[in-house]
């Protein structure tokens, strides 16, 4: 039997509503889709690279590779390594920067990679190389500044190995001494707290966007300012 032609008028117009609810839903998904909605790293941080340093036996600054993985996330290159190569990645830094492929360097180092950085930021500025950004976590030893990075935050443990970092004589930048002491981390899990990671990623974005603007002068000479309390790196809680 034939269908009359109200039926047929009617599977047609809900063939068609199918349609289109199939369409919105295809439409929806690649929307809400991750890799569609990741924007493209801007050139600040595509020509920014970021030395992460592990300590000594390079097997207890895991936590750099963590912060590495999320900042090559963001379209940041990043090379991770052991202190004892700081002077070979100093002379690639240089290269580069030379080259024109690199334009802010980023040093970051746990323990005795903390340590290094002075030694690095020292190098680098022999060959004519600035340092935007220096960020040491629980530095180990007599850490001296002689020469400057534009900024450097020593984050370190008031009350176990970690030290102040001092400025030498002449020294030019801007020194923060971060005391962390009481917020539950140690001399082993500073790299790996997630407060601690999301301040240096934070500090490192901002100095990314700094380097969009036009450069300004190094500044004078100052005296470090006076370490802070541990809930300074309380996380911020929305």
């Amino acid at each position: 039997m034939r269908p009359n032609g109200r039926y047929a008028a009617g599977a047609s117009q809900l063939s068609t509503l199918r349609m289109w609810a199939t369409c919105l839903l295809v439409l929806s998904a690649v929307a809400m889709s991750p890799t569609t909605a990741k924007a493209a790293p801007s050139q600040a941080a595509a020509t920014t690279h970021v030395y992460l340093l592990r300590g000594v036996l390079n097997i207890f600054s895991l936590g750099l590779d963590t912060i590495g993985a999320r900042l090559q996330a963001q379209g940041i290159p990043v090379t991770v390594a052991n202190f004892v190569s700081w002077s070979s990645l100093a002379e690639e830094a240089a290269a580069n920067y030379r080259a024109g492929r690199v334009k802010t360097i980023v040093l970051v180092g746990h323990s005795s990679g903390a340590t290094a950085l002075p030694d690095m930021i020292a190098k680098l500025n022999r060959l004519g190389v600035p340092v935007k950004l220096a960020i040491g976590l629980d530095s180990v030893f007599k850490t001296k500044l002689t020469t400057g990075a534009e900024r450097y935050i020593n984050i370190y443990v008031g009350d176990g190995p970690g030290e102040p970092v001092r400025a030498a004589s002449g020294f030019r930048g801007k020194l923060d001494n971060v005391d962390v002491r009481g917020s539950g981390v140690g001399h082993i899990t500073i790299d790996k707290n997630e407060a601690i990671q999301r301040r240096v990623i934070a500090e490192i974005d901002a100095a990314i966007a700094r380097s969009r603007g036009p450069v300004g002068p190094v500044a004078e000479p100052r005296a470090p300012r006076a370490a802070r309390s541990a809930a300074a790196m309380a996380p911020t809680r929305n």
